[in-house]
């Protein structure tokens, strides 16, 4: 359809100016003795075939702009779309009034071709001063009342503290969420992306037993939180089907809607922060919340495994911290105390690197 339009603007177009300008090159072409081309309708004719001849090779390139115009307007803010039309509504206006006086000079360039050049010229400055300046503008049309300004101030506080808080695909399998969100630490409104949803949805139907029950859980933890808590859930329906990864379609959607990312994924929390997009990690709240332990403090563990490195032992509080104990690989299967010789903490979690009591004893 949209083919058929550009193609029939072509024909008028050059029918159009067939009737200005053929009359010209038939004086040109010294023909004016065939009768038939002194007639209008056949100069705009003439015009409107050979600009319908044109659309062959043009009408394709004119269509992709169209789509690329019109995808960038729908994906531009709407502050940015709504000053860049009033400046260059200003600046079709001020090139009117330009081109006005010019109309009085006998000149055929100054009477055709200068006004197009200004027209377009004053209309492409106004578009980008009403969409460079656009802050500046709302600053100076929105100034609030004196009165209700602290007003103001405290609704902002409060919706900055209630931004949309978009779950990706592992904190939804995870499942701690859900407490987090019972207790009431976790305020705003909750946002599952349509993608997710497909996302744990394919899992939950993977031919793969582990992946399917951990799909499955998602999906029962998303009807707790939905169900069962008090708390405003919303579905986003949008897709960005250019864009592949769920979670590259998880930051599109977060910097779109001013949102937070609620994740533990620790790849995507990096992106987000790469991105300067705001992301809660309930790891580091996880890690937050542990008991603190300190360089030099003593614990009592039971080594369970062999380290990564050589002669290590491997123990676990019992929250689940990772204890690495240093020559601790011949008290497999045994209770030891350990000094605490170093923390290190992550978004990935909490780690303690540690060494037997019992050697420093015997140091």
């Amino acid at each position: 359809m949209l083919k058929r339009i550009v193609q029939l603007f072509f024909i008028i177009t050059g029918g159009t100016l067939g009737i200005f300008f053929i009359p010209e090159l038939i004086d040109l072409l010294d023909m004016q003795g065939v009768a038939f081309l002194e007639k209008s309708y056949i100069h705009a004719l003439l015009g409107a075939v050979l600009f319908y001849i044109l659309t062959f090779w043009v009408v394709d390139y004119v269509v992709d702009f169209i789509h690329w115009f019109e995808e960038t307007l729908v994906k531009a803010p709407v502050t940015d779309v709504l000053f860049g039309s009033l400046g260059l509504i200003l600046g079709l206006v001020v090139a009117y009034l330009v081109v006005l006086p010019l109309k009085s000079i006998q000149l055929q360039v100054v009477n055709t071709v200068l006004p197009i050049f200004l027209t377009l010229l004053l209309g492409y400055l106004g578009f980008q001063v009403g969409f460079k300046k656009r802050d500046e503008l709302v600053n100076l049309f929105s100034i609030p009342a004196r009165i209700g300004k602290k007003k103001a101030q405290e609704e902002e506080q409060e919706t900055s503290a209630k931004k949309l808080k978009i779950l990706d695909t592992s904190v939804i399998i995870d499942g701690r969420i859900a407490d987090i969100c019972q207790t009431g630490f976790l305020e705003g409104v909750i946002v599952i992306p349509q993608f997710v949803l497909e996302e744990l949805q394919h899992i939950a139907d993977s031919s793969d037993v582990l992946k399917r029950n951990r799909g499955r859980r998602g999906l029962d933890i998303l009807n707790r939180i939905q169900k069962e808590l008090a708390i405003k859930v919303e579905i986003y329906e949008g897709d960005f089907e250019e864009i592949q990864e769920v979670d590259s379609k998880l930051v599109k959607l977060a910097k779109l809607t001013s949102g937070v990312v609620v994740t533990n994924d620790f790849n995507l929390n990096k992106v987000c922060e790469l991105q300067n997009v705001a992301v809660l990690n309930i790891n580091d709240l996880a890690n937050a919340v542990k008991p603190v332990v300190l360089p030099g403090e003593e614990l009592n563990v039971l080594v369970i495994k062999d380290g990564k490195e050589h002669n290590q032992g491997v123990a676990y509080l019992d929250d689940g911290t990772m204890i690495v104990v240093e020559d601790g690989r011949d008290y497999i299967g045994k209770s030891i105390d350990v000094l605490v010789t170093s923390v290190l903490q992550t978004s990935a979690g909490r780690m303690i690197f540690a060494k037997p009591k019992l050697l420093e004893k015997a140091l």
